[in-house]
């Protein structure tokens, strides 16, 4: 048995999920938690073109006027996978989904895609899971704001689904 098989799940089981009122975005009911698998599979393809997943995803954005979610992250770190899980919450899942064209980057051990990451502003990555929100036409707009959930564990569930609200449209 593996480390992450035993680990994600206990982190998933202690993550704080109650949630306070929502100002922007879905309201996230926490009992869906329990539907999700365990563990939780991998969100990051380790062997994909992510230059070439990318770009599918800003032809996508460019048909549907919608943004593009760039998830820069790990298989190995626990606040990528609680990201992951949550945004395949049935409320968020529909939410992301109605917003926004996501592609997810594996960054290895911060060796692996980071010149993509620094097309997009992000020079060095100050964690993961490192969050690029752009326009359609690969403009950037919340640089600043990337790293906002390398915290994931910390968050509730409402919470993330807060922070993503903040860059619809």
């Amino acid at each position: 048995m593996r480390w992450r098989d035993v680990i994600v799940p206990l982190v998933l089981t202690l993550l704080p999920l109650t949630a306070e009122p929502a100002q922007y975005g879905p309201r996230v009911r926490t009992a869906n938690v329990a539907s999700l698998p365990t563990p939780l599979p991998y969100p990051y393809d380790e062997k994909a073109d992510a230059g070439a997943r990318v770009a599918e995803a800003f032809s996508r954005a460019k048909n549907s006027g919608k943004r593009v979610l760039i998830d820069f992250g790990g298989n190995w770190c626990p606040d990528c996978r609680i990201l992951a899980g949550v945004m395949k919450l049935p409320e968020v899942k529909s939410y992301v989904a109605a917003h926004y064209e996501v592609v997810t980057v594996d960054v290895g051990r911060f060796d692996r895609n980071l010149p993509l990451a620094a097309r997009f502003g992000i020079v060095k990555l100050a964690g993961v899971p490192t969050v690029v929100i752009a326009e359609p036409d690969g403009t950037p707009l919340n640089v600043t704001n990337s790293a906002d959930l390398t915290n994931a564990r910390e968050m509730n569930p409402q919470l993330i689904a807060d922070w993503l609200a903040r860059w619809v449209k």
